[in-house]
């Protein structure tokens, strides 16, 4: 049997883990669903990519890193794409979530996250056009590595800087003090108001650390497929599904949740067709809210 798809799996499963991410951060300490984080991915991703070209036109042309299709400058334009959108995110809780969060009515502020999602979609097209880009044209050969499977160079760095990241956000909710705000804070708000936890700012990490997060999943999407506006709206159901089957404030939950999601959509598109494969998040979805509503890693409120 060829086992390619468990590649494919992986890495889809890598960008949705690392998407839901935000997701479940955000709904957990900020109680709602922010529909416009898929759209932090594609302004990531175009951020990275203005990031690139003036790195360019500062230094000329520079050659990949061997056996890379990239060089120093996707490296850097990375850690500034993650600052812009995590800024980007901030902002746009300071000028409309947080006023609307403020009035005390959830549904008002998911209604306004449909909305900025689709003035982000929008903003990107008018700037950017519809048109796809890459970060390179380059084409890789994939080396085989046994049971059908053959993977590139980008896949596996790219996998490797999954791993990485997700440990480092597991370090910060587990070892630092501002991840034990952010669990405390995701428990009882009112509790960690009394207590003394600065909420302000454990709102600010929140959105900066989602807005990075979604800003690599948008690189990798644009390094792996390509570039276009409508990217992280592609991705919006996955995530959602991924942060709900890892259960809902859990981190390792939402990384797990994504590679299950991203196995399944893999092994849909080689077994029935690519056709079914936005329908297997869906399925997923719904299996998970009627047979275990809490996801798999979920804590039941009290």
């Amino acid at each position: 049997m060829n086992l390619q798809f468990v590649v494919d799996g992986l890495l889809a499963g890598s960008m949705i883990g690392l998407g839901a991410i935000g997701v479940t951060l955000t709904y957990s300490i900020l109680r709602f669903s922010n529909f416009a984080h898929g759209d932090f991915m594609a302004w990531g991703a175009y951020a990275t990519l203005a990031a690139v070209g003036a790195i360019g036109a500062m230094f000329g042309k520079i050659a990949p890193i061997a056996p890379l299709s990239f060089g120093w400058p996707l490296i850097a334009a990375v850690v500034i794409g993650m600052a812009i959108t995590g800024l980007l995110a901030l902002l746009l809780d300071l000028m409309l979530f947080a006023r609307l969060r403020a009035k005390g009515q959830a549904i008002i502020v998911v209604m306004a996250s449909f909305g900025a999602s689709m003035a982000l979609r929008s903003l990107l097209e008018f700037i950017f056009t519809s048109r796809p880009t890459y970060f390179s044209r380059a084409i890789q050969i994939a080396m085989p590595v046994g049971f059908g499977i053959r993977i590139t160079p980008d896949q596996i760095a790219l996998l490797l800087l999954t791993a990485v990241l997700v440990l480092g956000v597991h370090l910060l909710m587990t070892r630092t003090q501002t991840g034990h705000s952010m669990q405390a804070l995701s428990q009882n708000v009112a509790l960690a108001r009394i207590v003394g936890i600065d909420v302000a700012k454990v709102v600010r990490v929140t959105w900066i650390v989602g807005g990075a997060l979604a800003c690599v999943a948008g690189v990798m999407i644009g390094i792996l497929i390509q570039i276009r506006p409508f990217m992280g709206f592609d991705m919006l159901l996955p995530m959602f599904a991924a942060a709900i089957l890892g259960g809902i404030g859990s981190v390792p939950g939402a990384v797990l949740g994504g590679l299950i999601i991203g196995l399944a959509e893999a092994g849909a598109v080689q077994l029935i067709g690519a056709e079914w494969r936005a329908a297997v998040s869906f399925i997923i979805l719904m299996t998970v809210l009627f047979v275990r509503p809490i996801g798999l890693f979920g804590v039941r409120e009290r």
